[in-house]
């Protein structure tokens, strides 16, 4: 894999420093460290910015490559993962603007929308990520199939993996019978429903990864109960699917993907 932090030298960006380096060194993938200025007067202050940065990554016996990028932030991001055709973006994200506003920081905000590539948000400092919560919707090809395809090696750095999908009245589609809304995942599974079926179909998928894999259903209001398992349950990533518009459309505020992201305080890879 390709990876991007971008790095701005606060202690949240420093958090994403440690898990992009961390990830390259499970993975073996090339990790590049990118700070954004303003202005060529800001250069000498980016340099100590990306040094500093680069000391993040020594336990993880990593020596990334630095960039410097001029303009705004989130549009010179874009660009610097569109141009070197990176696989993952990772950013840090500000505690205060989830607690106060229940919304993103804006750069991170403006950077999942506008890129083609998934994005991770890195929160706390992860020593490990090992268990891994992935939030099916239920859309075709499913969640594991997109993260199979675009970031196979973050699957095989878990070693365990738990398949959630939220029965909701409110989403469910026309002619879901009463039970299927009351029912747990090896009783959708053994009935052959659509959800069911879905979570086999994940199950197969991942018989050839030598990991644990857990299907999970829960009941009740999409964001509730997704936000309520990664609190009670002890992941150290969250993946969700983002919402399928372009550009700004992606991430309204009532689109489902950006409420569990502003909402969890968990790492979340949005794909």
């Amino acid at each position: 894999m390709r990876i991007l932090v971008a790095t701005g030298g606060a202690a949240h960006s420093d958090t994403a420093v440690r898990l992009g380096a961390y990830l390259a060194n499970k993975t073996n993938s090339h990790l590049t460290l990118l700070t954004v200025i303003h202005s060529e007067t800001d250069r000498p202050q980016a340099e100590a910015i990306l040094k500093r940065a680069t000391t993040l990554t020594a336990p993880y016996q990593i020596v990334p490559q630095k960039q410097i990028g001029l303009g705004a932030v989130a549009p010179e991001i874009v660009q610097v993962a569109q141009k070197g055709q990176y696989d993952l973006v990772m950013l840090g994200d500000r505690p205060g603007h989830r607690l106060i506003k229940r919304l993103l920081g804006p750069t991170a905000d403006r950077v999942i929308a506008q890129m083609p590539c998934p994005v991770l948000i890195a929160r706390k400092d992860a020593s490990t990520l090992d268990r891994i919560l992935l939030c099916e919707g239920g859309r075709e090809p499913s969640l594991l199939e997109r993260l199979q395809v675009r970031l196979e090696p973050l699957l095989r750095v878990a070693a365990e993996i738990t398949v959630l999908h939220v029965m909701s009245q409110i989403t469910a589609a026309p002619g879901v019978a009463g039970w299927e809304l009351r029912a747990d995942a090896a009783e959708l599974m053994a009935k052959h429903t659509r959800e069911g079926e879905l979570l086999a179909h994940d199950a197969e998928v991942l018989q050839a990864i030598p990991l644990h894999l857990q299907a999970k259903v829960r009941h009740g209001l999409v964001v509730d109960e997704v936000v309520a398992e990664a609190k009670h349950e002890g992941y150290n990533l969250v993946v969700i699917g983002a919402h399928q518009g372009s550009g700004w459309e992606r991430y309204l505020l009532d689109d489902l993907a950006h409420q569990i992201v502003t909402k969890i305080d968990t790492s979340v890879l949005v794909i």
